[in-house]
């Protein structure tokens, strides 16, 4: 675990917090719909309506929630979210109906994204703007080892499959957000930006961020082909076994946490960002190349071309995170890292609500063929990086001294 770490400081400390507050999530990611439909009895079709409920209601909060956290304060916005997530997930025990599911997991939804706003708001206030990238990437190796974690215990507890054992995965849920609240007062505190250091809202003016924003969110659907596409692709279409998807994503995880830091280098700049950005979408593209190979091929060669592709789809995902972390930064203002923090997450939401339905209709149902057109949309969406930074670059510069002072 050491290795994950960052040197001693507040790059420390808001990895291990975030190592703790991943743990929950990743236990909760791999649990919370068997819960809802084994233990509260929930259909599946009121499951999907609460999650959608949810999503929407995020979505539509997302940057008035960013908002808040340069107004109060991120220390405080997140102290706050992740104490009430505690209370919220806690709740879940006694919801026994549909509705109280429903209300509990929107307003877990709203919770969840406060406190995640604002803690990209506490990382552009504590680390220097250069070492952001690499921070960021030594959180993400370490988060991502940790949601393996929970990914493990929750195997452990499907085993045993009792009521008692979801209720208690449950409870320690709850107490890994409790202890993310409570770890969050010994990080250093950064300071509300007032009211008068700009116009509320002021992203929703900023074209050159919405448009890298939504690019951006296309961009990292590249998730969803590993999540849900190449399973079921796997399972239709060539001759691998079905517990291939499953060592893919093994891989994915292992080699994420191995390559991340070291994928960041060079991406601390705008300019060098949107490259690495090109590069990762160039990557995911060759990986989709590599899995189109696999349609219809016998199980050695499919599981060949499919760790090949798996490999690929890693480097791209690494070198793309490391772009979207250093533009998603560099092109928001200081004064307003909240909002703009909480703008990138919508870009990745929006994508991932269109994404499912038509990567697999365009996998699934046109084979080979549905590879080769995702290649050509990442690698064309990843081209067009550089030129909206660009722009962004030349908006900033313009608007350099309109910037209100936090004085």
């Amino acid at each position: 675990m050491k290795s994950l770490l960052p040197p001693p400081g507040p790059a420390r400390l808001l990895t291990v917090i975030t190592m703790v507050m991943t743990l929950g999530q990743g236990l909760w990611m791999a649990l919370s719909s068997i819960y809802a439909v084994t233990v509260l009895h929930l259909t599946v079709g009121q499951l999907g309506i609460s999650v959608s409920v949810a999503a929407a209601i995020v979505l539509l909060c997302s940057i008035p929630l960013g908002h808040l956290a340069d107004r109060a304060g991120p220390r405080t916005v997140q102290i706050w979210s992740f104490l009430v997530l505690s209370v919220l997930t806690c709740a879940l025990l006694f919801a026994d109906d549909f509705w109280p599911y429903m209300v509990i997991v929107s307003v877990q939804g709203i919770a969840y994204r406060s406190g995640r706003s604002a803690r990209k708001a506490m990382i552009a206030g504590l680390i220097p703007s250069a070492n952001r990238v690499t921070v960021l990437a030594q959180v993400r190796a370490a988060s991502n080892a940790s949601v393996a974690v929970g990914a493990c215990l929750a195997g452990l507890v499907l085993a045993v499959g009792s009521r008692v054992a979801f209720q208690g995965a449950v409870g320690f849920i709850a107490v890994t957000f409790l202890l993310t609240g409570l770890l969050t007062f010994k990080e250093p505190s950064v300071p509300p930006v007032p009211a008068s250091a700009g116009p509320a809202l002021a992203v929703l003016r900023d074209g050159p961020y919405l448009a890298f924003a939504a690019l951006d969110g296309l961009l990292t659907t590249h998730a969803i082909l590993l999540d849900v596409v190449l399973p079921l692709w796997v399972i239709q279409h060539t001759g691998a076994p079905r517990w291939a998807s499953a060592a893919i994503l093994l891989l994915n995880t292992v080699l994420v946490v191995a390559v991340q830091t070291r994928a960041a280098r060079g991406a601390d700049h705008p300019a060098a960002a949107a490259r690495a950005s090109f590069q990762g979408a160039g990557c995911v593209a060759a990986a989709c190349l590599v899995f189109a190979l696999s349609d219809g091929v016998a199980i050695a060669p499919a599981c060949l071309l499919l760790a090949v592709g798996a490999v690929a789809h890693a480097l791209g995902e690494v070198r793309q995170a490391a772009g979207s972390w250093g533009i998603a930064f560099d092109l928001a203002p200081d004064h307003a890292q909240g909002q703009y923090q909480a703008t990138h997450a919508m870009g990745a939401d929006i994508g991932k609500m269109i994404a499912p339905a038509v990567f697999t209709w365009l996998v699934l149902d046109h084979g080979a063929l549905g590879w080769v057109i995702l290649a050509a949309a990442f690698a064309v969406l990843g081209a067009a990086m550089p030129a909206i930074v660009a722009r962004g670059l030349r908006s900033r510069s313009a608007a350099a001294d309109e910037v209100p002072t936090t004085g």
